[in-house]
């Protein structure tokens, strides 16, 4: 059985994720809490647990690796403002043309050219999904995911579904890190 939700228009949802995501930093209880924070289409505060040592090493890595190979900016716990909400990327790689255009945004409106996921024992095969349907939307050119042996994967918004052996954006990055 397939779900069909009606979300409002693109813009719409990003004036409403500016105001939410405004709240939700602004919120000193919720910064107290370990876990990751995103919100869903409606505003409702999504939590993941915290990373752990070896998400966290994983991630740190793959940053490294990409500042290295592309220069640009890697960002680690990158807010991606979408039609479903504020989601966080485990890293967001940005040209220096694209984000000079989100300069002072709370929740970027434009996705990274690169959104990274590390898998944590937690994520689930839907949730991975959506967030690569949603980052395609929001503009990314590039999904990639990092699995718990560090092996990667990586999607394309021209075919979002067919992995593929290597980025185009960063062919040489490895598939193993």
């Amino acid at each position: 059985m397939q779900l069909i939700i009606e979300l409002p228009p693109r813009e719409h949802q990003m004036q409403f994720n500016r105001i939410r995501w405004t709240e939700v930093l602004a919120d000193r209880t919720l910064a107290s809490f370990p876990y990751r924070i995103e919100t869903n289409a409606f505003g409702q505060i999504t939590m993941n647990p915290p990373a752990s040592g070896g998400h966290s090493t994983r991630q740190g890595k793959i940053t490294v690796l990409l500042d290295r190979l592309l220069g640009g900016h890697s960002l680690p716990e990158c807010p991606i403002s979408t039609i479903d909400g504020v989601k966080v990327a485990d890293i967001g790689w940005y040209s220096e043309a694209r984000l000079i255009r989100l300069e002072g945004q709370v929740a970027f409106e434009i996705a990274p050219e690169i959104c990274v996921e590390v898998l944590s024992p937690s994520n689930t095969k839907f949730e991975i999904e959506s967030k690569r349907t949603v980052y395609f939307e929001a503009g990314a050119e590039e999904f990639w995911v990092c699995d718990l042996e560090g092996t990667m994967s990586y999607f394309h918004f021209e075919n979002p579904t067919e992995i593929r052996s290597h980025s185009l954006r960063c062919p040489d990055f490895p598939n193993v890190i």
